[in-house]
Formats: C-alpha cells, structure tokens, sequence
C-alpha cells in the first residue's frame, strides 16, 4: 500500500495594516456602487493602495497609512495625482491627521469598513488618460479574477 505524501500547506502571510486599511476602504467603495482594485500600478514606479472606477465613471485612489512612519516613508504618492479625477487618503482612528497634507479628501478606515469624512477635490483627467487607465483597470482585474478561479492558467502579463 503507497501512502500519500502530505506535504505541509504554506502558512498564508498575515495582512499587514495598510492592506487591512484598503480591504475596509474597498468594502465601502463597493456599497457606494464603485468597483475598486488594489494595489494597481498606473505607471512604472507608481502603485497605489487602491484605485476605483465610480459609477459615474471617474478614477480615484486611495493612499492607506495605517501611522505616522507609513505615511513619512512614502515618497510617490504626489506622482499619483496625475491618475485620479479625486484622491484620498485613508487612516484610522488614531492616524495623526494633522500631518496629512491638504487638497486630499479623507477616509476613516479600519479592516471591516470605513467613512468618507471629506470629499476630494474634483481634478477631472484627460479623455486620452481616462481611457488608458480604464482599460488597464478593466484588464488587471480580469487577468486576477482568472488567475483566482484558474490558478493553473497560463496568463501571459
């Protein structure tokens, strides 16, 4: 009789706070009918936390700083303003908000959900950057979903 080989089952790695952070922000993207995707590369050197394509077809990201040494070590996030109708900041509760620079809009977060507390200003995109970042949303978000239900396939990018 052959016994089976039981391997052990890599241990998943734990959330770390930022992604905690994003995963209540994109809860409360979904039910304000968005369709938000994480960690998302716009352009080579630049992945934001979260970006969202609203119902109305405008493009926001969402930089999640889960203290005060998250958000001082970022040096990009000003480089994701030209890839955004409207761009916020997410933080907890005790997030230091003093130190957040202005022009952003706020969101309150935690892993289960979050709050929009101040609305961002409207940066409205170019047509020829809106379509690009919707079509590469559309297509990472595909290419996950795939990898996800087939994790098997062959996926070339």
């Amino acid at each position: 009789m052959v016994i089976p080989t039981i391997l052990p089952q890599p241990v998943p790695a734990l959330p770390r706070p930022g992604q905690l952070l994003a995963r209540g922000v994109s809860r409360m993207l979904l039910a304000l009918g968005h369709a938000p995707l994480c960690e998302f590369v716009p352009a080579p050197g630049l992945r934001v936390d979260v970006v969202s394509v609203a119902p109305g077809g405008e493009i926001w990201i969402v930089e999640c700083k889960s203290c005060r040494a998250d958000f001082a070590a970022d040096r990009k996030w000003q480089g994701y303003l030209d890839w955004c109708d409207r761009f916020f900041w997410a933080v907890d509760g005790d997030f230091p908000r003093e130190v957040l620079p202005e022009g952003g809009g706020l969101i309150l977060a935690d892993a289960h959900g979050a709050e929009l507390e101040l609305m961002a200003p409207l940066a409205r995109l170019a047509a020829a950057r809106r379509a690009r970042l919707l079509r590469d949303v559309a297509r990472v978000a595909a290419v996950r979903l795939l990898r996800a239900s087939d994790p098997g396939a062959a996926i070339d990018g």
